[in-house]
């Protein structure tokens, strides 16, 4: 058994910058190497990431020292295992099932799909990131969630200091006095919103969670509500974005897809191209052999999702591209496991199904006509910061 590598010339800047030709170096020559910044062990083969979450008894959630956890305050669902995770979930579970996104939430996405891309204007250039995608995925959350009296602009801020602070791996102070803040001021709001869900209960996360029969803890709702809070904005809103992207610079693509109405398609080969999750925490409560190394008990282990979706093994090598009519094969960007995302087929429907189809109905000539001014930036959660398009 070989001595485990360590890299000690990657930093975080340098991930959170341009990730992707790191870890094709780190897939061919250390699929399994400690990362002196962050004191974790990073695994980026596709094969061996969806293994470890797969074997929640083997590589734990529960890592007291991720920084999750004083970025919400709370030990989150995100960091449990076994019974305790799955009661949690499950608290949440019935505002996302099939049956109520058909009858509460589908008309609803579409209703605000339509208003706000019927607010761009034909003909001018604006950046989608901040006038479309990000408001768009802020307003669906909060009706999902029963926050309707959040603003847009105050659910995109609480989602990102939150994000940040999770991200925190190098634990600047400076990101969780802001992760702090966004949760003083989320507290308040859901203080003032419990009579209202219990005096007339509907079917929002919220609500659902208060009058449920045998309900949990209230500082595990709060905790529950952030979580989805802290997702549920960026990961669609990335998608969104790194999607329209991946078309307009491919425009043969671009054609084909509005011609076949191929918008799924579209969807998945987005968010496997740039996984707007790109890396999981979890422990090892064991010795265990990963790849050619021994790993000892208590260790950090780094599974890199967005390494994973480009693996060679599995996606040949052309993986760094975006290409809508590759073979298909199973992505990790909604991970595996107990932990899979459980916003996934939320995000299908209202992306792949409605505002894609949506958006580029209305401007089906849109052009981005600087795709080098794009900037791309984020270690544990990735997209672009801007979209200048031109809506036509």
């Amino acid at each position: 058994m070989r001595d485990l590598p360590v890299d000690e010339a990657v930093t975080l800047a340098d991930l959170s910058r341009d990730p992707y030709p790191i870890y094709k170096r780190m897939r061919a020559e250390t699929p399994v190497v400690r990362m002196a910044q962050t004191k974790r062990i990073l695994v980026t083969k596709a094969d061996l990431t969806k293994w470890i979450k797969e074997n929640p008894e083997i590589f734990s959630s529960d890592d007291p020292t991720t920084p999750m956890k004083p970025a919400f305050q709370a030990h989150t669902l995100m960091r449990k295992d076994g019974d305790e995770h799955r009661a949690e979930r499950m608290a949440m579970q019935p505002a996302f099932s099939p049956k109520v996104i058909r009858t509460d939430w589908g008309e609803l996405y579409r209703k605000i799909a339509e208003d706000y891309v019927g607010r761009l204007p034909r003909g001018e250039t604006v950046d989608l990131f901040t006038d479309l995608c990000g408001p768009v995925a802020a307003r669906i959350l909060a009706h999902m969630l029963g926050l309707e009296e959040a603003t847009d602009a105050q659910m995109q801020d609480w989602s990102q200091r939150l994000i940040d602070g999770a991200g925190n791996f190098g634990y600047d102070p400076a990101l969780f006095e802001a992760s702090d803040a966004a949760n003083a001021q989320m507290n308040a709001l859901f203080d003032r919103l419990i009579p209202r869900h219990q005096s007339e209960p509907n079917n929002s996360a919220f609500s659902v969670m208060l009058n449920a029969k045998n309900p949990i803890p209230l500082s595990q709702m709060y905790a529950n509500i952030k979580i989805a809070i802290g997702g549920g904005i960026n990961e669609p809103r990335d998608a969104l974005a790194t999607i329209v992207y991946g078309l307009l610079t491919n425009p043969d693509q671009f054609e084909e897809v509005k011609r076949r109405d191929l918008w799924m398609d579209a969807f998945e080969e987005g968010v496997r191209w740039v996984a707007p999750i790109q890396v999981s925490g979890r422990r090892t409560t064991q010795e265990v052999q990963i790849g050619d190394y021994l790993i000892g008990p208590e260790e950090r282990v780094m599974t890199i999702q967005a390494s994973a979706n480009r693996d060679e093994a599995i996606f040949g090598d052309d993986g760094e591209e975006y290409n809508v009519f590759r073979d298909k094969h199973p992505h990790q960007s909604f991970g595996s496991g107990p932990h899979h995302c459980a916003g996934a087929h939320v995000a299908r429907r209202t992306l792949g199904e409605i505002m894609l189809p949506l958006l580029f109905d209305r401007f089906p000539n849109m052009t981005l006509e600087r795709p080098q001014d794009v900037v791309w930036s984020g270690f544990g959660f990735r997209g672009p910061l801007n979209l200048p398009v031109t809506l036509n």
